[in-house]
């Protein structure tokens, strides 16, 4: 009987101590936010330091939720392994809201959502983007993302060809070395306004599939902070609402993403 109570209240213990350490959303005051910074023009280094739409819009919702951010670079790959683990509190990284990926963390609402394309250079023998089209073609894409799955499992017959960033299958293919490169069409756009870009040109329409894509790009949280997911809903709608989203969204693109 002393060691059954022993146990009970060394877990009653345990357990207050662990809720002693666990502050609520409206309690934080400091939070890390993991973005790319690999992925211009939503995530990139200039002089050394973070900037880029992801970046504008993570520093906009926290001085809105009235929370201090510090916004860390995380390879895409461990980006929510690293989340899970507790080395940050939130994502900003232009990460597609699917089911698959809910299984893991949680989602804010959308902040943008733009559909994917591929691009091919110009007059360079790819005309259309059916898997029967691009069957035998070689197709660039960044590994681990929603474009790659998607590739995985529909263009079996094309060599899909797996990067670690979005520029780097973009540099192959103009260097020839690759046929076409899928990704987020935004992220293409900018790339081809740039002399690299130059080269190459969108080849079919939009590439849009609530499957593989879901329902656009959120705030990744881990799973049962709902009081933080909120906070993130109610400074995106702010956004929305005060035309700061819209001056943001101008200066690095000509057309609204939303």
């Amino acid at each position: 009987m002393k060691l059954a109570k022993c146990v009970l209240f060394a877990a009653l213990g345990l357990g207050s101590a662990l809720m002693a350490g666990i502050a609520s959303a409206d309690e934080l005051k400091e939070i890390r936010i993991a973005t790319e910074g690999t992925y211009p023009p939503f995530s990139y280094l200039d002089k050394g330091k973070l900037t880029g739409f992801d970046v504008d819009i993570a520093n906009a919702l926290c001085e809105r939720m009235k929370i201090k951010c510090e916004i860390v670079a995380q390879e895409w790959d461990g980006m929510i392994p690293g989340l899970v683990a507790g080395k940050y509190d939130a994502i900003v990284a232009s990460m597609n809201i699917t089911e698959e990926r809910k299984k893991k963390i949680d989602f804010s609402n959308k902040y943008y959502a733009t559909p994917a394309r591929f691009i091919t250079v110009k007059d360079g023998g790819v005309s259309a983007i059916t898997p029967a089209d691009l069957a035998g073609k070689s197709i660039g894409v960044q590994v681990s993302t929603t474009q790659s799955n998607y590739l995985e499992e529909n263009y079996k017959d094309s060599d899909i060809k797996q990067y670690k960033t979005v520029d780097d299958a973009a540099m192959d293919l103009a260097n020839g070395r690759i046929d076409t490169v899928f990704s987020d069409a935004a992220l293409l756009y900018v790339w081809m306004k740039t002399k690299d870009g130059a080269c190459c040109a969108f080849v079919g329409g939009d590439v849009v599939n609530e499957k593989y894509f879901g329902v656009g790009k959120g705030v990744g949280v881990r799973q049962g902070e709902v009081e933080l997911r909120e906070q993130f809903n109610k400074a995106i709608a702010e956004l929305r609402a005060d035309g700061t989203y819209e001056k943001i969204n101008q200066k690095y693109f000509p057309f609204s993403i939303y």
